[in-house]
C-alpha cells in the first residue's frame, strides 16, 4: 500500500517511506507517476533507480542484515556516514562522486543523481569483459591518494568520522577476525593486523574501494558505496582495491598481464601522493594487509563470488598464507610474489590453459 498522496508507481514500491521521501524532498508531486527499478546494490544496501517524468535519480537505503550466507549485521547509521563521505569527496573532486540530492538520516535514505551506464560503465564489468585499461587503474590510484591527502591530519573529519564501531562490524570482524578464526595457525598474525588497523587514525578511509563500486566516467573514475567510511588507516583502501585486481588475474582469461600491470600502476600513482606520513610506513601496513584481504575473500564472511574453482581458492590460500608468515616491506613486493607464483604454476591455478 502507498499513501494517498504518494507518487503512483507502475512497479511495486517496497514501502511508503520511499514514496514519502520523494514527496518530502520535492522530487515528485502527489499522484505523479514514479517507476522504481531495483539495481544491484551489493550485499549491504537496497538501491533503486527512480524514473519520474523527464528525470531519473537513485535512492539508497542501508540494510541491517547483510545479504551473505554468514550472520553479518551492521548499524544502518552507516548510510549517514556514506552521505557525509560523498559530501567530503565532492568538495575536493566533484566529478568523482554522483551529484548529491537529498538525505533523510532518520530513515537511512539518500538520493543522488542517476548516472547512465552507457556513459558510466562499472569498472568490474569492464574488467570481466576483458576491457583492462591500465589508465583507469592509474586514475583510481591518483584519486584515492588525492582524497587521502586532502583528509589527512584534519581533526574535524577525524571527529565526524569516528566510526570505529561501524568499521569493526563491516570490515575488521568479517574480513580479518573471521579469517583468523578460519585459520588458527595464522590467528595471531591476523588479530595483530586487525588491532593495528583499528588503532591507526591518519586519514578518511572509503572502506570499499572495489571495482564494483567504481564507475568509469568521461571525466575519470566515480566512487560509490562509501558506507564503511571511517577516519583510520588509508593503507586499508589501497590494499582493498589492489586485492580485487589480483583476484581477477586468476579468472579473466588472457588479461593477466594487464591486470597485474594495473595493480602496479595503481600503487605507483597512489604512493606518489602520500605526504602525510613516511611512505615506507604506509607501504609496510599495506603490504601486510593485502595478503590478509586476499585470504579473507576466500575464507572470510564475504568470499568473492567468482572464486568458485577449488584450484583458485587453494592458490590464494597458499600465496597469502606464505606472505602472512613472512611479511614483505612493500606493496610491489607482494605483487612480485603473486606474479612469481602464477609464473611457477604450469597451468592456470584452476586447471585452465595459461594466459
Amino acid at each position: 500500500m502507498t499513501s494517498p498522496s504518494a507518487p503512483v508507481s507502475p512497479d511495486p514500491v517496497p514501502d511508503t517511506s520511499l514514496t514519502d521521501f520523494l514527496l518530502t524532498h520535492g522530487f515528485a508531486g502527489p499522484g505523479e507517476p514514479a517507476r522504481w527499478t531495483p539495481l544491484a546494490g551489493g550485499v549491504s544496501s537496497d538501491l533503486w533507480r527512480v524514473d519520474l517524468p523527464g528525470r531519473s535519480l537513485c535512492v539508497k537505503r542501508a540494510l541491517a542484515r547483510l545479504r551473505v550466507a554468514a550472520d553479518w549485521q551492521a548499524p544502518v547509521s552507516r548510510n549517514a556516514y556514506e552521505w557525509a563521505w560523498m559530501r567530503f569527496a565532492s568538495r575536493h573532486r566533484p566529478d568523482s562522486v554522483p551529484e548529491l540530492l537529498a538525505h533523510d538520516a532518520e530513515a537511512g535514505l539518500f538520493a543522488m543523481a542517476f548516472l547512465p551506464p552507457e556513459r558510466y560503465p562499472v569498472w568490474k564489468a569492464q574488467l570481466f569483459d576483458g576491457q583492462v585499461e591500465v589508465a583507469t587503474a592509474a586514475a583510481v590510484g591518483e584519486l584515492l591518494g588525492t582524497l587521502h591527502a586532502a583528509s589527512a591530519g584534519d581533526v574535524t573529519l577525524a571527529a565526524e568520522f569516528a566510526t570505529d564501531d561501524n568499521f569493526h562490524a563491516l570490515r575488521i570482524e568479517p574480513y580479518l577476525l573471521a579469517t583468523a578464526a578460519a585459520h588458527p595457525d595464522l590467528g595471531d598474525v591476523l588479530r595483530g593486523l586487525a588491532h593495528r588497523t583499528a588503532t591507526t587514525h591518519l586519514a578518511l578511509v572509503h572502506g570499499d574501494v572495489s571495482p564494483k563500486n567504481i564507475l568509469v566516467g568521461p571525466a575519470g573514475p566515480v566512487l560509490l558505496d562509501a558506507e564503511c567510511a571511517w577516519y583510520g588507516d588509508p593503507a586499508f583502501d589501497l590494499a582493498f582495491c589492489v586485492n580485487h585486481l589480483l583476484l581477477k588475474s586468476l579468472v579473466v582469461p588472457g588479461h593477466r598481464a594487464d591486470l597485474l600491470g594495473s595493480a602496479r600502476v595503481l600503487v605507483e600513482e597512489y604512493v606518489r601522493r602520500v605526504d602525510w606520513e613516511p611512505r615506507p610506513d604506509l607501504e609496510v601496513r599495506g603490504a601486510a594487509l593485502l595478503p590478509a584481504l586476499l585470504l579473507a575473500r576466500v575464507d572470510g564472511k564475504s568470499p568473492a563470488e567468482y572464486l568458485t574453482d577449488d584450484g583458485h581458492r587453494l592458490f590464494v590460500r597458499t600465496v597469502a598464507s606464505a606472505l602472512l608468515r613472512v611479511p614483505v616491506p612493500t606493496m610491489t613486493d607482494v605483487l612480485d610474489s603473486w606474479a612469481a607464483a602464477l609464473e611457477a604454476t604450469p597451468t592456470e591455478p584452476g586447471g585452465d590453459r595459461p594466459d
